[in-house]
């Protein structure tokens, strides 16, 4: 969500690194882009509304520049208008703000009474003018921010240039993510670690309540007492071409079909060798919980779903699985035998991280689930278990969401054993099963032509359902997901149980049903649902295991269908869900519609 990118150096042209940057972020989602640059010792800025290269075009009027700052824009306050686009001016300050200044309504109405009038409709002008109202009186840089962060309510990054200190750049965060990257004699600013990766890997993390005076040749970092501190510096283990399609029409096509390798990388973190006893020595010690509570947001819920259905059977203990939007305002009934995970790719999800902090406050272990080492809450979480899904650049999550699941999978064999509800012999014969997952994967893959008749057959469509039991349920409601971000079809999933309660009532001749039937224990019952709907006229399209294709495949409830190899149950909805994120992908592109940057969705979501 948003992108901030800022550049201090003699070696380059600002206009192309920050340029570079911007649309290494473009993943992030946005709606506007603008960028800020010192021409003759003067501020220049330049936005447009939409896509980049529509600033692109209007930079020819902007001449070489050695410092800048730049900026894409998800609408969170005020349309998506070149107006509202940032940088944005307020006296001597220029400015660019990814979050959310909560009280921006009471600061807007103090700076009025100063005198200062706004143009836009965005809280990131007034916090811009209210750094220009500090700045006036207190006449000092770092202790104007540290005022600022004092007043401001809410979660922000900042990316600041000064009028009369045009070799600097300024910035400071809370809760926003904010690195400073490190170049030779040339320094740069990002939201994140893809926008600086065309001209270095280095990179240092500034933390909630830190500022940074950034030059070309020196980088100073305090806190909030504004004492000079030292930070580690980082080093991104990837390279450019993680941001790169390498011959992918889409972003998202190429990161399914990462998703072997991916799975790969997850569990040999943890099983090298295929003993059993490395998953118990490589795992936190989960053993003195009774209970557990999953909070995420969206396809990490989605994973925490599947989790739930996987520890209660497997592991005989109750999940709580929550929404983290919901989980903070709501009372929690949990205490010191309560486990609390985090699931997050970015590790920066506002929600989330706040639902994190409430279950610390009430005195719970929790562990997070992240994909980006160093983020908000693999710092604060207790532990941290990280997925090995590289840079994930669609929107539209596929392998990240995988190796949540494969993530949630390990931990229950890791707490069944410790709960003797699984022999180590029997945790040996699932840990066999794991080594053929990525190959499995590869293979659905490439049945690419199945997924373009189905997408062939359903595209036109305006109203899919999908349907199943149990985990089934879980994956159904991902498969949906994916499909409705992408293709933007009215797509809902159903606990096919409940089509009777109220949902068959839409089902007509045509509709297209996604049934999902993975559970042998319940194939009857949700085959029995399926037939309702193809009763009132179903296109039915069912996604079903080899052996219980073998049992009901002959019959005549579906229309076409989908066969996943047989495997453990512990990753049955990890093969399940590749085939609904290959027909998403078929649909969306039939609808011509933009499948890596979705509208109105952003990436990372740092915002409530």
């Amino acid at each position: 969500m948003c992108g901030i990118v800022g550049y201090v150096g003699k070696n380059k042209n600002a206009l192309h690194v920050l340029i570079d940057g911007l649309k290494a972020l473009e993943y992030r989602g946005y709606d506007s882009a603008g960028i800020a640059v010192i021409n003759d010792d003067k501020i220049k800025i330049v936005k447009s509304h939409g896509k980049i290269k529509n600033l692109e075009e209007k930079l020819n009027e902007v001449d070489n520049s050695y410092i800048g700052i730049g900026h894409t824009r998800w609408a969170t306050h005020g349309k998506p208008t070149e107006v509202n686009a940032h940088p944005h001016k307020a006296g001597s300050v220029t400015l660019v703000h990814n979050g959310i200044i909560e009280n921006y309504e009471e600061l807007k109405k103090d700076l009025r009474k100063q005198g200062y009038k706004f143009k836009s409709e965005t809280d990131t002008e007034i916090a811009c003018a209210l750094i220009d109202s500090i700045y006036k009186t207190s006449n000092n840089k770092l202790l104007t921010l540290k005022k600022a962060n004092e007043m401001i309510k809410g979660s922000f990054a900042f990316g600041i240039i000064f009028d009369n200190d045009i070799n600097n750049i300024y910035s400071m965060r809370k809760d926003s993510p904010l690195i400073i990257a490190l170049g030779d004699n040339e320094n740069y600013i990002a939201s994140d670690v893809p926008a600086i990766l065309s001209f270095t890997n280095k990179y240092i993390l500034l933390d909630s309540n830190e500022y940074a005076v950034i030059s070309e040749d020196k980088i100073d970092i305090y806190d909030n007492n504004l004492n000079l501190i030292n930070k580690d510096i980082k080093e991104y283990e990837g390279t450019k071409e993680v941001v790169m399609k390498n011959g992918y029409e889409h972003f998202m096509l190429k990161e399914i079909h990462d998703e072997p390798k991916v799975i790969e990388n997850t569990f040999k973190q943890f099983i090298k060798n295929n003993d059993i006893n490395e998953l118990i020595d490589n795992m936190p010690d989960l053993s003195k919980y009774d209970n557990i509570d999953i909070v995420a947001c969206g396809s990490a819920y989605h994973a925490g779903l599947i989790g739930k259905s996987l520890i209660e059977k497997f592991a005989d203990i109750p999940v709580n699985v929550e929404l983290a939007s919901e989980y903070r305002y709501k009372k929690n009934f949990n205490n010191e035998k309560t486990l609390t995970i985090l699931v997050s790719q970015s590790g920066e999800t506002a929600d989330t991280l706040a639902a994190l902090r409430k279950a610390k406050q009430n005195g719970t272990y929790t562990l997070g689930i992240i994909n980006v080492v160093g983020s908000s809450i693999a710092r604060e979480a207790d532990s941290v278990l990280y997925i090995k899904a590289g840079c994930e650049i669609a929107v539209a999550t596929t392998k990240a969401y995988l190796a949540q699941v494969l993530i949630l999978s390990l931990i229950t064999i890791n707490k069944a054993i410790s709960n003797n509800n699984i022999s180590k012999e029997k945790a040996k014969l699932i840990l066999e099963d794991l080594k053929k997952l990525p190959n499995m994967i590869d293979d659905l893959i490439k049945e690419k032509e199945k997924f373009e008749i189905i997408a062939k057959n359903i595209y036109k469509d305006n109203n899919i359902f999908f349907i199943g039991r149990g985990v089934d349920y879980a994956i159904s409601m991902e498969g949906s997901l994916k499909l409705k971000e992408i293709s933007y079809i009215n797509s809902q999933a159903y606990a096919a149980g409940e089509l009777k309660h109220g949902t068959i009532s839409l089902i007509e001749n045509g509709t297209p049903v996604v049934a999902v039937v993975t559970d042998e224990n319940i194939a009857e019952k949700t085959i029995s649902n399926i037939k309702e709907t193809k009763a009132r006229g179903a296109n039915v399209i069912l996604i079903t295991t080899q052996k219980l294709n073998e049992k009901y495949g002959d019959s005549d409830f579906y229309d076409q269908k989908i066969v996943i190899p047989n495997i453990s149950e512990f990753f049955t909805p990890i093969l399940a869900i590749v085939p609904l994120q290959l027909i998403a992908y078929e649909v969306a592109k039939l609808r011509g519609e933009n499948i890596d940057q979705p509208r109105n969705l952003a990436k990372s979501v740092t915002v409530e």
